[in-house]
């Protein structure tokens, strides 16, 4: 009984689930044509070739950074994981065009909440990709342990994409 309630506990203070950003089908970061993204040089993830343009919290945090081009926002987690959203790839030279931004730094988001709107069919014109990608940028520090989930299709806000876990 008390192992059960311990257990309990400590995996409330020690696990996160992180949710869809956007709609869309789902695709490993190894296959993103980017080798930023593609060879982790930035940490874990994976990518989501979104069906609109709605780019949510993927989980409780705060905004840590937005790209001036509104291209990108990162937000960190109560464990601690440093989560980038990219959105398409070579947008920052889009020079904010296509992008609606929500949030400012320093806002406390919740998952689901509405972070940025994006004009795919404009990114799609003027941009590479308008793949979407989701990046720990503090995985290399090697502190966390991630479970994957093998899912196709993401629904925003409701597809569990990983769980998280410290070491």
């Amino acid at each position: 009984m008390l192992k059960k309630i311990l257990g309990k506990l400590s995996k409330n203070i020690k696990d996160e689930e992180v949710f869809a950003y956007t709609s869309g089908e789902i695709v490993k970061i190894e296959k993103v044509p980017d080798p930023i993204f593609s060879e982790k040089m930035m940490g874990e993830g994976i990518a989501i070739m979104p069906s609109d343009g709605k780019v949510v919290a993927p989980i409780d945090g705060e905004i840590i950074m937005i790209a001036e081009t509104k291209h990108a926002f990162a937000l960190r987690t109560a464990l601690g994981e440093e989560i980038l959203i990219h959105i398409g790839l070579e947008t920052v030279e889009l020079k904010g065009e296509g992008f609606t931004s929500f949030v400012k730094v320093g806002d406390k988001v919740t998952r689901g909440q509405s972070i940025i709107e994006a004009d795919l069919e404009y990114i799609e014109k003027n941009a590479n990709s308008k793949l979407i990608i989701l990046v720990i940028t503090n995985s290399l520090e090697g502190k966390y342990n991630f479970e994957w989930e093998n899912t196709q299709k993401a629904k925003v806000g409701e597809t569990k994409l990983f769980s998280t876990c410290l070491k």
